[in-house]
């Protein structure tokens, strides 16, 4: 679930960068957005995209501040900037592609003697 929020909404707000924009800049720009929103979507390289993803939405959110009319206000864009970090420490989970590439992580707890 948190793969797909912060994936579908860094695709829906590169596409809605896209439709309102002619400078090259903010093309590419909303071009790289949308490729990273696609990777955190279906779960390739989570760590990487996922951090890409959490630096996108800080950006946004300082500079929605200056923006009067933004669609994406400060505090939205800070709830995605929080889950996208969330999902970096908690990794791609068992439906991704991370987790068909390299396996699935298990974590052994070594029992203490004593």
């Amino acid at each position: 679930m948190l793969r797909l929020t912060a994936g579908a909404s860094t695709i829906f707000h590169a596409v809605g960068l896209l439709a309102n924009t002619d400078a090259l800049a903010h093309w590419a720009a909303a071009s790289l957005s949308m490729l990273i929103g696609i990777a955190l979507l279906i779960g390739f390289l989570t760590p990487i995209s996922g951090g890409l993803v959490t630096l996108i939405y800080l950006t946004l959110s300082f500079y929605s501040h200056q923006a009067p009319h933004n669609h994406c206000d400060c505090i939205s864009a800070m709830t995605l900037a929080v889950i996208s970090a969330a999902l970096v420490l908690l990794g791609p989970g068992a439906f991704s592609l991370d987790a068909r590439l390299f396996g699935h992580r298990e974590i052994l707890i070594p029992r203490q003697r004593g």
